[in-house]
């Protein structure tokens, strides 16, 4: 790790606070360790309110260099830091591994996700298109044009340390608006790492300080953030909890947000699925990334006439599986992110017996060799009621709660039976029970799959969900236009200026 480390710019003590290559920060010392070993990885040195001012500052000017070059060009920046990302995606999806502790696997698909929204965008930079009007006026012409917003705020989440943000500076970049970022103070470190592989494009193309900034600081920058007027988007990841809160303080100054907040994903098994064919994406969506993924499926609703078959084969496979060093690819599960996560598992699983439910798979802590970091659990299942109140909460954590359905018109009522709305999914091989589910009478998320699972959406497709997910929408698709502002214009090459609704004066 020593070797990653060094090829990524990770030293001790790290600066958490930067502008392009200005690094600065007069915080306290924040210690990263990582939860594969709980060993530490090194120290960065975060923002305060007084670094908070001067990145904003520095942000502000380089906006207006910025927003005057050309989409395109803007998009050939965006393209080197793609290719920069292929060149370090080995030692960048290590590093995410270590840190946060999702399995080697991820932690490379992770990087891929960030090269692969680098190339949308390039492509976007082309295609930033309004649209053209008839008016009603003679000799007048009606368009529509984006112009960029300015400073775009992101508050990202530990489980997806790198791609999340690179899915907002990517479009936001092309769309000609600069990017403070806030990250989780759980992985701080692959926080630098992005910004060190920005530096060696910034340097390299002469462009300002300030394009893309970096504060890796407490909560109470974040509120800074929310609160400030020269911040006209922000864009934040987390639970719903920290999504009221950013809500509620940004729309009171009149911003904007893109909210991707909690989700309660379910997965509809119908007497007409395969389940040879998707039983690998039951068991993945729910143990992926140890439970952390706000696509995680959190519930399986499985039909009455089959649900002992399937709760047999899941306990079978779960029986199966390899808990371990994430960096090792012969393992399944890694580990959560510190005890706090393992604390909040436990509770879980306690709440649901508490109401009444049936342990399956009995999950708990794993101790002795290999686990000395306290973070590893065992995959829970729980036999449950969609009603339980820990059910129709999102814990972050893998445990699985399976309940009986009769008829699809029940499965759906209880799939959309919880706040939350972020991935849902239906395992079927009969057309109108796929049809319904994608109906306006279905699904009622903004992610709806068929015969696959809640996890593993593409970059080409708006990412984001309703309810109390929160209602943003990143990544592909239309998503850029969050990042801009619509301006309506009115041309008159006309010799007579028409006054609306027919209004005429005398002089």
């Amino acid at each position: 790790m020593e070797k990653v480390l060094k090829s990524l710019g990770i030293k001790d003590i790290n600066i958490g606070c930067a502008t392009g290559s200005n690094f600065f920060a007069n915080g306290d010392i924040l210690e990263s360790y990582s939860p594969v070993d709980g060993k530490l990885i090194a120290k960065v040195q975060v923002a305060n309110a007084n670094d908070y001012e001067k990145v904003v500052q520095i942000a502000s000017q380089a906006f207006l260099l910025w927003r005057n070059i050309p989409a395109p060009k803007r998009g050939e920046i965006v393209r080197q830091f793609g290719e920069k990302l292929r060149a370090k995606k080995n030692d960048l999806g290590k590093l995410v591994s270590y840190e946060m502790g999702k399995s080697l696997q991820e932690g490379l698909g992770e990087v891929q996700e960030m090269i692969d929204i680098c190339d949308f965008a390039v492509g976007v930079s082309r295609q930033l298109y309004g649209l053209t009007m008839h008016s009603e006026r003679e000799n007048h012409r009606m368009y529509e044009q984006w112009h960029p917003l300015g400073i775009v705020g992101i508050i990202s989440a530990f489980n997806f340390p790198v791609a999340v943000w690179n899915w907002n500076t990517a479009l936001a970049w092309i769309c000609g608006d600069v990017c403070i970022w806030k990250p989780s103070s759980k992985v701080p470190l692959c926080a630098v790492a992005c910004h060190n592989i920005w530096i060696e494009v910034a340097k390299e193309n002469n462009l300002p300080e300030g394009i893309s900034c970096l504060l890796v600081s407490p909560g109470s920058i974040g509120e800074k953030m929310c609160e400030d007027p020269r911040v006209p988007l922000v864009s934040a990841t987390g639970s719903t909890r920290v999504g009221r809160i950013v809500g509620t303080k940004v729309a009171s100054r009149f911003g904007r947000s893109i909210l991707e907040l909690g989700g309660n994903n379910a997965v509809i098994i119908t007497p007409n699925a395969d389940l040879k064919a998707v039983l690998p994406g039951l068991v993945f969506g729910s143990i992926g990334t140890a439970g952390q993924r706000c696509t995680s499926t959190r519930r399986l609703i499985i039909h009455e006439d089959i649900y002992d078959d399937v709760k047999q084969k899941l306990v079978s496979a779960y029986k199966q599986l390899r808990i371990g060093d994430p960096l090792n690819e012969n393992n399944h599960v890694g580990p959560l992110i510190d005890k706090g996560a393992v604390k909040e598992y436990m509770s879980a699983i306690e709440k649901v017996i508490a109401e009444g439910g049936k342990i399956l798979i009995p999950g708990g802590i794993l101790e002795g060799k290999g686990y000395e970091s306290g973070c590893y659990v065992y995959p829970c299942i729980a036999e449950a009621n969609n009603d339980f109140e820990i059910v129709q909460h999102e814990t972050f954590a893998p445990i699985l709660y399976i309940m009986k359905y009769k008829t699809i018109d029940e499965g759906i009522a209880i799939q959309n039976g919880v706040p939350q709305g972020l991935s849902s999914s239906i395992m079927t091989l009969n057309m109108q029970e796929a049809e319904q589910f994608l109906s306006t009478n279905g699904s009622d998320c903004g992610i709806a799959n068929v015969n696959i699972g809640t996890s593993g959406a593409e970059i080409g497709g708006a990412f984001g969900g309703e309810k109390e997910t929160g209602g943003g929408r990143e990544s592909g698709s239309d998503s850029w236009k969050a990042y801009m502002r619509r301006q309506t214009n009115t041309i008159n090459y006309g010799t007579k200026l028409t006054l609306a609704q027919g209004i005429k004066f005398d002089f």
